[in-house]
């Protein structure tokens, strides 16, 4: 038989075993009609860079769930891939090609796409590596990107069937703008922030000198675009004005005063500016009253007002221009300071701009029912279940998708410009023809489509979708989404809707949804802060084992984490652990025969860590089924390492090492398969160390992760064993805790009495008799129904049923012990007497600190107590 190394060293056996899964196709699924799918979609790592915490948490818990299927004889598929990431890709690649000295206008379109490609060949190959190195079994054979062919034509289906059906249109519309990243967003992509700002009250003269009205803004600058002042038609100071212009200042353009329910009586000054343009509400006021709609802003957010002083401004330089001006024409009544939300772009930190663009939009009211639908019915599940409700309050408020993105790395919009008569179509491919003047000139649309269009196609579109492929057939719909509760909006939710949409089935059946991973203080890791912990560091330092454990223990669905690397740490003593333990088992193997089946002469030990093991099976099932993951493992761990190694083993020492006991095959039997279930069930979350130990230990043509999942066994349910065990080892921890207490060595032997009348608890000792000397210390354990020959001054312990006796002169050398004691005492009392001189003296009372002062009395109250019982212990003695 192989040996196992002296120690464990996780960077030389990782690499390693990768290779072999690798190598040996582990990871791969195919149909298989003889088996029964269960799939998992890789939510896709964007090409931009290294993988963080969060990234290893998500995979990690994707993984165990997987390797967990697999063994239990699924036909697992965990579909990995990466996500093109269009903004955040291009940024990269823009800045890089500027550090470069290069301009991406200058490259032109092509030249920087194929900047682009570069990119994510190289980021696309690291990410994948750094996966590996977590020990991802993905199915690495089916490895996908959402911009390659088959993505790329599923996308372009999705399009034209949702452009037929009038679900994707274009448009102007308001839309969030990015003016440093100059492409729109979806309301998904705009961060809301508390920010410090003012509300300027300014006032608007009305046209016919008969006064003024009095509005309040937090946007002045966009005063330029107003086209109306609305007030509530029911508010009585201003019931006589609505029909009424004014004068906007700092322009000679009059304005209407419109009645509104937008306008909101109480807050502000109730008289609200209307700019349709540059305000989401204020568009829908103006579609109401049929307002005009004047961009004031360019695309970098400068102000875009021909023939205006303001013309060409920043926005926010323009604001203090106008500030300026509007004070010295006495209409700038105050400025209140105030806190608001303001909306800013998740990639660049920008403030974004409402705009009204010409867009692509997706309609949304027809395609949000059977997601709805789908949630109300139990069709789809999240775990846990309050972040459906999440779901379903975005679905039930959401407004139609803008699509288009003023970017070039992305899927380019199918529609298509006759340069002859501007008639736009939309097809597969660029059109020969135009179909109403015949013209043979074409261009295609410059923006590309959203990154969370072609993501929402995810779990499908990488089984071969629109084609009715075999692994589509099989693998379709998939069983569990793992994913942050940070995405639900931009990923989960599109998933859902564009599921049902193109094949008609949720694309998946439950949603586990896990928190964000923290560090040791609870804030969120991020380069600002320069707290993120790189976790192939960690890898690299502890072992990727360790690593997993440490994310996965303690932690609950939808619940965010701490980071402590400390608990790293007891990961890897726990790796250790496990290593000694097989080691150890290992090394022993060879002192008798081993029987094939199980022995007939297990010993109630045998039969008591047998049957813990049956029982964990169950339970580690039963979390696993409701994604407790974390509670799985710690119940696998507590397992190992307290009732295995801290007990068992040392129960089946001394049958180990004698010669003469006939039930030594039955301990090596019961300790080699307690070892493979254990490392079985420890695999999903720990792969590595566990299938080290397994090849060696079995050297099997089948690789641990491929072996089959444990399985309850009505033959190994031994409950009354367990309980018998469980008695002696209440009586081994009572013993212990005695010996601690009274500073008894390990090494002191003691004979112990078992006094009990109960007929059971007797056998239960004479069978335990040798391993329970071992454990409780005792040099020869008697057993009897009554104290007959006992010390009255032994030492007692009560556990159910029995007492247990230990004569106090085997516990202690009484010479000794009152020894030690008088030099306790002499020591105690010198303390007394030096904080009683203290605390006599007025100098020290009066002038040292208060809480000084209360120190040395608590001192003085503590020393005498201790004095106390020495001095009691003593007298006890010398009886």
């Amino acid at each position: 038989m192989k040996e196992l190394a002296k120690q464990y060293n996780p960077e030389e056996v990782e690499d390693r075993i990768y290779d072999m899964w690798l190598k040996g196709s582990c990871f791969h699924a195919e149909v298989n009609p003889n088996k029964k799918p269960f799939t998992i979609m890789m939510p896709p790592p964007n090409v931009t860079g290294q993988l963080h915490m969060g990234h290893a948490l998500d995979n990690t818990l994707q993984d165990s769930l997987i390797r967990w299927k697999r063994m239990q004889g699924y036909e697992a598929l965990w579909q990995p891939g990466c996500d093109h990431a269009a903004i955040a890709t291009e940024v990269k690649v823009t800045n890089k090609l500027k550090e470069q000295g290069i301009d991406k206008h200058a490259l032109g379109r092509e030249g920087f796409l194929k900047e682009a490609w570069k990119w994510k060949e190289e980021y696309e190959s690291r990410i994948v590596n750094q996966l590996h190195k977590i020990g991802s079994s993905a199915d690495w054979d089916r490895l996908r990107f959402t911009m390659d062919e088959g993505c790329t034509h599923a996308v372009q289906t999705t399009f034209l069937n949702l452009y037929k059906k009038g679900y994707i249109y274009k448009g102007s519309r308001i839309i969030n703008w990015c003016p440093v990243c100059h492409t729109s967003l979806s309301d998904a992509e705009v961060v809301h922030e508390e920010q410090d700002g003012n509300f300027w009250h300014i006032l608007y003269p009305l046209a016919d000198g008969s006064g003024t009205i009095e509005i309040a803004t937090t946007r002045p600058e966009t005063l330029l675009g107003d086209t109306a002042v609305a007030v509530n038609p029911e508010d009585p100071r201003y019931k006589d004005m609505i029909g009424k212009m004014v004068k906007l200042p700092l322009t000679d353009r009059e304005i209407p005063i419109v009645g509104d329910e937008h306008a909101d009586m109480t807050f502000g000054t109730g008289a609200v500016k209307i700019t349709p343009a540059h305000d989401p509400n204020d568009f829908e006021v103006g579609k109401r009253h049929n307002l005009p709609e004047i961009n004031i802003l360019n695309d970098d957010a400068t102000i875009h007002c021909p023939g205006s002083k303001y013309d060409g401004m920043d926005r926010y330089v323009a604001r203090k221009a106008m500030v300026q001006d509007l004070k010295e024409l006495g209409l700038l009544v105050k400025i209140v300071p105030t806190k608001h939300n303001v909306g800013t772009h998740d990639r660049c930190g920008t403030t974004v701009e409402p705009m009204i663009k010409p867009q692509w939009f997706v309609r949304m009211e027809e395609m949000a029912k059977p997601a709805i639908k789908a949630i109300e019915t139990g069709e789809l599940q999240f775990v846990p279940e309050n972040y459906g409700k999440t779901y379903l309050h975005w679905l039930e408020n959401i407004k139609d998708w803008c699509i288009s993105r003023q970017l070039w790395w992305g899927h380019r919009i199918p529609a298509y410009y006759c340069q002859d008569c501007g008639e736009m179509v939309v097809a597969a491919e660029m059109p020969k023809v135009c179909p109403k003047c015949g013209g043979t000139h074409f261009k295609q649309d410059e923006d590309t489509l959203d990154t969370w269009f072609s993501s929402a196609l995810w779990p499908f579109e990488t089984l071969g979708w629109p084609e009715e492929t075999p692994e589509y057939k099989y693998f379709y719909p998939t069983d569990v989404l793992v994913t942050g509760y940070d995405i639900i909006f931009f990923w989960v939710v599109r998933m859902v809707f564009s599921g049902i949409e193109q094949t008609g089935k949720v694309p998946f059946h439950k949603v586990l949804i896990h928190g964000l991973v923290r560090d040791d203080q609870g804030r969120k890791m991020s380069k600002s802060l320069g707290n993120g912990i790189d976790p192939l560091e960690v890898i690299k330092k502890y072992g990727a084992d360790a690593l997993r454990m440490t994310l996965l223990t303690g932690n609950a669905p939808g619940n965010d984490m701490r980071f402590y690397w400390s608990r790293v740490e007891a990961s890897r003593n726990f790796m250790n652990k496990v290593w000694n333990a097989s080691r150890f088992i290992m090394m022993n193997l060879d002192k008798a025969a081993l029987p094939e089946t199980m022995p007939s002469n297990l010993t109630m030990a045998d039969k008591w860590i047998l049957s813990k093991v049956n029982s964990l099976i169950v339970e580690v099932n039963r979390n696993m089924e409701a994604f407790d993951l974390g509670i799985a493992l710690d119940k696998v761990q507590s397992f190992i390492w307290e009732e295995f190694c801290d007990w068992y083993i040392e129960m089946v020492k001394p049958r180990l090492w004698s010669e003469e006991d006939e039930t030594k095959s039955a301990a090596l039997w019961t300790l080699k398969h307690v070892l493979i279930t254990s490392l079985k069930l420890l695999h999903p979350f720990c792969p590595f160390i566990t299938e080290e130990i397994f090849d060696t230990l079995e050297n099997p043509e089948t690789p641990l992760m491929r072996q089959a999942w444990p399985e309850f066994s009505t033959a190994l349910d031994f409950k009354e064993d367990e309980a018998e065990i469980e008695t002696i080892k209440e009586a081994v921890r009572s013993i212990r805790n005695v010996r601690t207490n009274m500073n008894v060595a390990p090494s002191r032997k003691a004979t112990t009495y078992v006094v009990t009348e109960n007929e059971r608890v007797r056998k239960t000792f004479e069978h335990s008799k040798v391993f329970f000397a071992t454990l409780a210390y005792a040099s020869d354990v008697i057993i009897q129904n009554d104290k007959t020959g006992i010390a009255d001054d032994a030492v007692t312990v009560a556990i159910p049923d029995a007492v247990i006796y230990i004569p106090f002169a085997d516990l202690v050398d009484i010479a000794k012990e009152k020894e030690r004691l008088e030099k306790e005492k002499q020591k105690w009392e010198a303390e007394i007497k030096r904080s009683t001189g203290m605390l006599n003296n007025e100098r020290f009372t009066s002038k040292a600190p208060a809480e000084k002062v209360q120190e040395e009395r608590d001192k003085l109250q503590r020393n005498t107590q201790l004095l106390q019982q020495v001095t009691e212990r003593l007298a006890a003695l010398s009886k």
